[in-house]
């Protein structure tokens, strides 16, 4: 039994690795290179739950980064309980093989109440007078604090929102070299997600991201250099690459006008009411799943939907087994975007009349995922000197909102999700032990097994 650790560099592609990556660079040339083929949806839960399962989001049950429940009749997204996740996990599967066994996951998906030894993942604190505090859970829970006294508080809005930066990623880096000297696990997984949000906001403008391409590379470095001394095995991997877009697509507005989606009026503003709606999509990047409360309704849908500049294919039941997706948590249909463009989740018509928590970074609470959270409003003039003074606001205890976030989709550069052609924006796969050239994305858990034995 070997002792490995897999970095999960988010949105890093083949096309990305070169000048500005110059220890990635290096490394891939003196090991193995490869790429993972991408599978649909190209998105964080589901990748992920594929690479350590090895099965398909119709076994797995994770069809996306969120959901239509169908018995509450509401959409979820970004939930962290690993129950949700069918079939057994990779360090589940190497236990068997190897009494003792442990293992340390840190800050991949679907993190809290999974059967790993260690884990650790974000999860703040939501207070009973509005206010959100930064916070992460581990496992065990003393973990948690070991880590937050020696690091300090886990960096939440460093990790998304319109602060997201290197700080978080980095903190993740240092709290997986930490537990690793305190527990010594033979399997770490760890999460580094800081491409993911400068590629969406600029796509391969290198201008902007090749500062980010640099810090990320540093953290890598520092990462192999302290688990080469460790003798362990290493794979560098990622879940998708990112491709450059410039056309948001609107379903749900397409499906409003023309009477399929209802929503509930509070305070003069706007919720859409899933359960009371005859059809609707839950967007995902560029992924959409549309759900039929009202089956009459489905050809409608259908021949709207694929009408819609922007949607390059859609997806019935046989499309949807083709690509093994079928589950019942998934949509009736599922679109899927071109190569240009992207899905809002927006189903309001005038953005006076949008929901408070549009305007907020509020993953739990938005039906659908929303890039758009990554900016402060850039036609706002004033909305740094506003920033600081909610920031005041809630350092004395009092309620606020922090109403910041722009409601242009246009600002957004970079996308996935879709299955990108060119081999250049497939996952990469880089590794100390010879892999194939290419591998399927159920491939990933045997190779991480044979790194351990």
């Amino acid at each position: 039994m070997r002792k490995t650790v897999v970095l999960d560099i988010v949105g890093l592609s083949g096309a990305l690795i070169g000048e500005h990556t110059p220890f990635l660079s290096a490394w891939a040339k003196q090991h193995h290179q490869s790429s993972i083929r991408p599978m649909l949806p190209a998105v964080t839960t589901a990748v992920q739950s594929t690479y350590l399962t090895g099965l398909w989001p119709s076994e797995t049950g994770i069809v996306g980064n969120g959901w239509y429940d169908r018995t509450d009749s509401e959409i979820k997204f970004w939930k962290q309980s690993n129950k949700l996740v069918h079939g057994e996990k990779v360090w589940e599967s190497a236990r068997r093989k190897y009494p003792g066994f442990t293992c340390s996951k840190m800050f991949w998906w679907y993190n809290m109440y999974s059967s790993a030894d260690f884990s650790v993942t974000p999860r703040p604190q939501y207070l009973s007078d509005g206010r959100k505090m930064p916070d992460c859970y581990a496992h065990p829970s003393d973990l948690r604090d070991k880590l937050q006294q020696e690091l300090g508080t886990f960096p939440l809005f460093q990790f998304w929102g319109p602060g997201a930066n290197i700080k978080s990623t980095q903190w993740i880096a240092d709290a997986s070299i930490l537990t690793d000297r305190w527990h010594n696990p033979h399997l770490t997984l760890i999460y580094l997600p800081h491409l993911d949000y400068c590629l969406q906001k600029f796509g391969h403008d290198y201008t902007k991201i090749g500062p980010e391409l640099r810090a990320v590379d540093g953290v890598v470095k520092q990462l192999v250099e302290y688990y080469e001394q460790q003798n362990a095995e290493i794979i560098i991997l990622s879940e998708y690459g990112i491709t450059n877009v410039n056309r948001p697509v609107h379903i749900n507005r397409l499906l409003r006008g023309h009477g399929l989606i209802n929503v509930r009026v509070e305070r003069g503003l706007e919720l859409l009411d899933a359960g009371a709606s005859k059809a609707f999509a839950v967007a995902d990047h560029q992924i959409a799943h549309i759900y039929l409360n009202d089956r009459s309704v489905a050809k409608q849908v259908r021949d709207l939907v694929a009408q819609l500049p922007g949607v390059g294919q859609v997806l019935d039941r046989e499309g949807i087994r083709a690509h093994n997706l079928h589950h019942e948590r998934c949509g009736d249909l599922v679109l899927v975007a071109d190569k240009d463009s992207w899905f809002t989740y927006y189903y309001w018509l005038d953005d006076a009349k949008a929901p408070d928590f549009a305007r907020l970074v509020d993953i739990h609470r938005k039906p659908g995922y929303d890039p758009v959270e990554m900016f402060l409003n850039p036609a706002d003039p004033l909305v740094k000197v506003k920033v600081i003074g909610k920031v005041l606001k809630k350092k004395l205890g009092f309620r606020y909102l922090m109403n910041v976030i722009p409601l242009d989709a246009t600002l957004i550069k970079g996308s996935h999700g879709r299955l990108a052609e060119d081999r250049k924006d497939h996952a990469v796969l880089l590794t100390t032990r010879p892999v194939p050239e290419s591998v399927q994305a159920t491939d990933v858990r045997d190779i991480i097994l044979q790194h351990i034995g």
